[in-house]
């Protein structure tokens, strides 16, 4: 048991700085709770509701840097990622995750090309363009995320990365509003998970306090990173989680 809560650990505090950076965490966090012995809906669960302290404290250090685009407000986003989160969570509860094994790594590299695109390839937007995607459509992708995150979650926070730098977001501040709004979606799927399933809390322990260590290490690489940095280590960390899911898959 002490070498499976060494790998719990190990695996919350990368989980933890990877969730502030570019997200992903519960790719980690997953796999090393089915070391510890759980089945893939208990690990998923209890992946979500470990990593939801470090993802509160790290939304809360990197507030200052978080906000919507224009047209687009945080609290518009707040809102629909309690509600599209609360129905992801309700949807896990009643249906087998095996939903969305085969969709996820689709998902994921999706995501990973839009964010490459729009970093490395699209033109530089002036003040006066509009953004790539509408706030409105911003609105909808969100919504659908949120439902995503609170069902499943591999891969949200690269997923609110591309959606975010898409309506006109940069990088850093994209990944401190993704911080914010990753810890809202799993509000109300915690909350879900706590009333309706058993938890091993030495395990959801371990995991919750090196996930925040972790965070907290994150929110310093997006405070101080250049901008292009950033956006090449998001890029790597898409490109590794779609390599890792399409192998998984």
């Amino acid at each position: 048991m002490s070498w499976q809560l060494l790998v719990l650990a190990l695996a919350g505090f990368l989980a933890g700085a990877q969730n502030a950076v570019a997200g992903g965490g519960s790719f980690l966090t997953f796999p090393a709770l089915l070391f510890a012995g759980l089945d893939p809906r208990a690990a998923n669960i209890t992946s979500t509701i470990a990593l939801f302290p470090g993802q509160a404290t790290t939304g809360w250090t990197g507030r200052h840097m978080a906000g919507g685009a224009a047209g687009l407000s945080l609290r518009t986003l707040f809102t629909v990622s309690v509600i599209g989160g609360a129905i992801g969570a309700i949807l896990l509860l009643a249906t087998p995750v095996s939903v969305f094994t085969h969709l996820v790594p689709w998902l994921i590299a999706f995501a990973t090309f839009v964010f490459i695109w729009g970093s490395f390839f699209r033109k530089p937007r002036s003040e006066d363009e509009a953004p790539p995607i509408s706030p409105r459509m911003g609105v909808v992708m969100q919504f659908i995320i949120a439902i995503y995150g609170g069902y499943f979650g591999g891969g949200i926070g690269i997923l609110m990365m591309a959606a975010l730098t898409a309506v006109g977001l940069a990088v850093r501040h994209a990944g401190a509003t993704k911080n914010v709004l990753a810890g809202v979606v799993n509000v109300a799927a915690v909350v879900i998970f706590l009333v309706e399933s058993k938890q091993n809390w030495l395990l959801v322990g371990v995991l919750a306090v090196t996930a925040i260590i972790g965070g907290q290490v994150g929110v310093l690489i997006l405070r101080h990173v250049p901008e292009k940095v950033l956006r090449v280590v998001v890029s790597l960390i898409g490109i590794a989680l779609t390599i890792g899911m399409f192998l998984k898959a």
